[in-house]
């Protein structure tokens, strides 16, 4: 990449040329905020970012990505269609068809809120991992992306997409050029939690792994803002498809089991798992089994790097 300054600039040129209106789907992660910003620089008013909460968003992600458009003072609108999302994955267990049926979905959204706003174009926040472990004819797929795998053939929008050569280092320095306060903001996938619940992502599983994800997430960035350790590139928890038997007061349950998911990257093709402090586990394992006693009974931990494993469980 040339450096982040001429970049944007290049890129905003390029998408002045644009004939027309857009709409982008600002999920707040740093790839979608980046090309909206971009993109907001190039058609002003004539941009619309949408954030849709798919009811498969991390806890409290809402209220902050209502924070951060206010901020940015770019043209937004929120949508709250999580009851059609969870109806849409109804019995939807396999993870690729989980990427395409939530990508599909994702579409009929923005094509629906793009033709009130009499839009033309949709902005991506589309980076190389993402085309390239969605594959192609000359290359196997890894896992599909949303934003790749799970376009629809006819789609009624063009695709603008700034960040399409970039990896996930180079987005965080356009970013830092950009001053946005997202440079340094952990990336979180665009199916959301639906594919950090393995099997179906029911509204109730969903929940759980939410809750889970946000005491490892607070955590692990509290030991890390201590000096206990240092921050992951990446770090969540995953809900198990299984339950195992566990003890509450005297009395013998079943409860889920939560996987705790850590690595360092810097542009996501490769990764190694997190050498998290012993006691930082040991906390993590004690919250989540105490605050979800009714539904959680054991944490593990996940020590596979990328490759063999991908970052996300599916």
């Amino acid at each position: 990449m040339k450096d982040p300054e001429r970049f944007i600039e290049e890129k905003v040129a390029e998408i002045e040329e644009a004939d027309g209106k857009a709409v982008v789907g600002c999920s707040g992660g740093v790839d979608s905020t980046v090309s909206a910003v971009i993109a907001s620089r190039a058609l002003g008013e004539d941009l619309l970012a949408i954030y849709v909460d798919t009811g498969y968003m991390r806890k409290n992600e809402t209220e902050d990505i209502k924070s951060l458009f206010r901020d940015m003072d770019i043209n937004h609108r929120i949508i709250d269609a999580s009851e059609e999302f969870y109806e849409a994955m109804e019995g939807i267990d396999d993870p690729e068809e989980k990427r395409k049926v939530i990508g599909n979905k994702f579409i009929e959204v923005f094509e629906r809120e793009a033709e009130k706003f009499d839009a033309d174009y949709l902005v991506q926040g589309t980076i190389a991992p993402d085309w390239i472990e969605s594959g192609d004819e000359n290359r196997d797929t890894i896992k599909s992306h949303h934003n790749v795998g799970g376009l629809p053939e006819e789609m009624g929008l063009g695709l603008i997409e700034p960040l399409y050569d970039l990896y996930k280092d180079e987005v965080r320095e356009v970013a830092e050029e950009l001053g946005l306060p997202t440079a340094e903001k952990q990336p979180f996938p665009g199916p959301g939690l639906a594919i950090r619940v393995m099997g179906e992502a029911t509204p109730k599983r969903t929940e759980i792994v939410r809750e889970a994800c946000h005491i490892v997430e607070t955590e692990i960035e509290e030991a890390a803002s201590k000096g206990e350790m240092e921050r992951p590139w990446q770090y969540f928890a995953v809900l198990l498809p299984v339950k195992t038997v566990g003890v509450q007061g005297d009395k013998r349950a079943y409860g889920h089991t939560i996987a705790i998911r850590a690595v360092h990257s810097t542009d996501a093709m490769t990764a190694n798992f997190s050498k998290i402090p012993l006691e930082v586990l040991d906390r993590i394992s004690t919250k989540i089994t105490n605050q979800m006693r009714n539904e959680v009974n054991r944490v593990v931990y996940d020590v596979t790097n990328k490759p063999p494993g991908t970052i996300e469980w599916e």
